[in-house]
């Protein structure tokens, strides 16, 4: 189970006993002192059982204890960087590290050391598919699940998909095993039951209830998955278990908890039940799960994005970068570009436009509704596959090199910033394409509108307000038109190394 920390837990027993002195008695009317006086008494809520015995006794042959072996790599000075940290400056411990790099030097063969881990999972088909986590079957050389009955199964795997952190197993030996399904938890409010089933800290067989604590989580694990969290008691070794609704229908997979001791603190995380039913199925189909890619980079479109286009709301994604020989680039779609919906299915933000668009069969064409300018427009994009390496970029061919541009700096004192040009190194250096425009920050003045921005020097504005900054005049043009329309805030396009991102200037804020 992933998690935030370890340590150990402490069960405490208190012993109370009680002693009679004298023959002091008490009447009940001291705590009771009028005649008809109840004690408080509720019913329980409808839909809260007495039991969840039964629920568990029929969907408990289902889940399996995964056992896994694993090869890792040891002994290598990089991994213990952070450890020899603490022993710099110690007489010896130099000539102590040049013996070791030598030693790695002259036996480049890494050696390995033989790992074991435990995890859970679930049968989703009576010939013994099995669901759990990537994390937990990762570089695994021997994988076995234990049933209930106490069989130990040799299992294969079938297929991974790291970015939900699903992973695929079949159980070797044939047969008809007993499986559960997956159900929606689109159809769970906050506050309804759960139950988790798992193997934590190799108790296999454990069951823990709770409730459904909030959905749609994003916890930094990947754009493809909103969480589900649950406050089931969950820990190490529940991983790639299933959590059930009250009809036995699994509505998550245990997958990470927050908790500054390593144990259960009540915030668990589960992958909702129908992105796992995708996935899962892909696997089992293709071995593999292929998503759609444009080759873009988005942003969210934050409220003062929208106010600074004049926009009622701030639902959609803002397209801060276009791969070069991209889907989008073939297919009209520009930096700039809002997106507002996919195939008709509107999108809120850039989480849930990556999601559609990996949703996406590869090599179709798809319709994007964008907001270009101020107009919308509707462009047919046929997405590709998304790479493997989404840091492989199509380098753009640099033009002839140009004389460097002469410091011909311009301050502007109102905006608390000074400009110059930005020349052909530059640009090469920043990776964009020959000819693209833009003004290099040299400075920024204290508590000016650049610096309430977060702008630094080095920084290159590309545009203000969707028109290129092809000089400190058309810059200033963009501040101009936007303060004739009652606008406060313009939004610029910033290239920061080879990354474009937008922010926004508050033209109120007083250096």
């Amino acid at each position: 189970m992933k998690n935030f920390g370890i340590s150990r837990q402490a069960l405490v027993a208190a012993v109370f006993g009680a002693a009679a002195v004298g023959t002091l008695t008490l009447s009940p009317k001291v705590f009771s002192p009028h005649a008809d006086a109840q004690p408080i008494a509720i019913e329980a809520p409808q839909g809260a059982p007495l039991s969840f015995a039964d629920l568990i006794e029929r969907v408990e042959p289902a889940v399996v204890s995964v056992n896994v072996v694993s090869e890792r790599e040891v002994g290598k000075l990089a991994d213990m960087e952070q450890f020899f940290e603490q022993f710099r400056g110690m007489p010896g411990f130099d000539e102590f590290l040049q013996n070791r790099e030598k030693e790695e030097q002259d036996n480049p063969e890494p050696e390995t050391q033989e790992a074991r881990s435990l995890g859970s999972g679930f049968l989703i088909s009576k010939d013994g598919y099995v669901v759990t986590n990537n994390h937990v079957v990762e570089n695994a050389k021997e994988i076995e699940v234990t049933l209930k009955d106490g069989r130990e199964m040799e299992a294969e795997l079938v297929g991974t998909d790291p970015q939900t952190d699903l992973a695929v197993l079949r159980i070797k030996e044939k047969g008809v095993y007993p499986y559960v399904r997956f159900g929606n938890s689109h159809t769970m409010r906050k506050g309804d039951w759960v139950v988790a089933l798992g193997n934590p800290f190799g108790l296999g067989g454990t069951a823990t209830a709770g409730i459904l604590s909030a959905d749609g989580r994003d916890i930094g694990a990947g754009p493809y998955t909103d969480f589900l969290q649950i406050d089931a008691s969950i820990n190490r070794g529940n991983s790639g278990g299933p959590t059930f609704d009250l009809n036995g229908n699994v509505i998550g997979v245990n997958t990470a908890i927050f908790s500054p001791t390593g144990g259960s603190v009540g915030i668990g995380f589960a992958i909702p039940a129908e992105l796992a039913d995708e996935v899962t199925q892909s696997i089992i189909k293709d071995g593999r799960v292929s998503r759609g890619w444009l080759g873009v980079a988005i942003q969210d479109l934050t409220e003062d994005m929208a106010e600074a286009q004049g926009l009622k709301d701030d639902e959609g994604a803002i397209i801060a970068d276009v791969t070069t020989g991209s889907p989008a680039e073939k297919g009209g779609l520009e930096r700039g570009d809002i997106i507002l919906s996919v195939n008709t299915q509107k999108v809120k933000d850039a989480t849930t436009t990556t999601r559609l668009v990996g949703k996406l069969i590869a090599n179709t064409s798809n319709k994007f509704e964008i907001l270009r300018g101020g107009k919308k427009k509707t462009i047919s994009v046929t997405v590709g596959e998304r790479p493997d390496d989404l840091t492989a970029r199509v380098v753009p061919a640099s033009g002839s090199k140009a004389p460097a541009a002469e410091d011909n700096s311009t301050e502007l004192g109102d905006l608390g910033v000074t400009f110059k040009p930005m020349d052909e190194e530059t640009r090469d250096k920043l990776g964009l394409k020959s000819g693209e425009h833009g003004l290099v920050i040299t400075d920024v003045s204290r508590k000016g509108v650049f610096e309430e921005a977060g702008l630094q020097v080095g920084m290159v504005i590309l545009e203000a307000n969707n028109a290129p900054a092809t000089s400190v005049d058309a810059f200033q043009k963009a501040i101009a038109d936007a303060k004739k329309s009652g606008r406060t805030k313009v939004l610029v396009a910033v290239r920061i190394g080879q990354i474009t991102n937008y922010r926004t200037l508050d033209l109120t804020t007083k250096g």
